[in-house]
């Protein structure tokens, strides 16, 4: 043989000439097979039934409600997460004609430590900080998240005596996105 290879030579990475796709022509002619990519499950995972005990008392409930009691639970545990999620899916329910009718409403069971205040909540959820920790009569600030959503809430601009207030109350104040209408900020 010369140094130039021939056309019909057959190894690795040369395959039969017979064997070799053809040009125009695709490698998978019938491509993916029909219902490979089907949706996930939720409503045949979410729709089943499981049992549940509250108080020493069995019931049976969907997937769907387990999970969202158990996300308003850890919620109330002091989960700013799960509080937030939870708060959200049962809004994205009310708005969509999803939430039943009130003799239908899960009624949600939780106990509340006997020392768990208005203080204790709003941290908890995340909604403010307390400035000193060590101290039990100390200040809390707001967090920006929630005084953005409270401000995008408004009906009408604060005057600037208000604003003035919602700033001193305002745990970073430099990280709020404040709105066009805003006429103090921090020094």
């Amino acid at each position: 043989m010369s140094g130039s290879r021939d056309s019909r030579s057959v190894g690795y990475g040369q395959p039969p000439v017979s064997t070799r796709f053809k040009k125009g022509k695709s490698g998978n002619p019938k491509g993916r097979p029909r219902g490979r990519r089907n949706e996930i499950p939720y409503d045949v995972v979410l729709g089943q039934m499981v049992t549940i005990r509250e108080n020493g008392v069995e019931r049976k409930i969907t997937a769907a409600e387990a999970f969202l009691l158990k996300l308003a639970k850890q919620g109330l545990e002091g989960d700013g997460a799960a509080a937030r999620a939870s708060v959200r899916t049962f809004e994205d329910a009310r708005e969509r004609g999803l939430a039943r009718s009130t003799k239908d409403q899960i009624s949600l069971i939780c106990l509340v430590p006997k020392d768990f205040g208005a203080n204790d909540a709003i941290q908890s959820l995340r909604i403010a900080r307390l400035l000193n920790r060590f101290r039990p009569t100390a200040r809390i600030k707001l967090e920006p998240w929630i005084v953005e959503a409270a401000l995008e809430r408004l009906d009408q601009p604060l005057t600037p005596d208000d604003q003035r207030v919602v700033l001193d109350a305002t745990r970073p104040p430099g990280k709020v996105k404040w709105p066009n209408w805003w006429t103090v900020f921090a020094d």
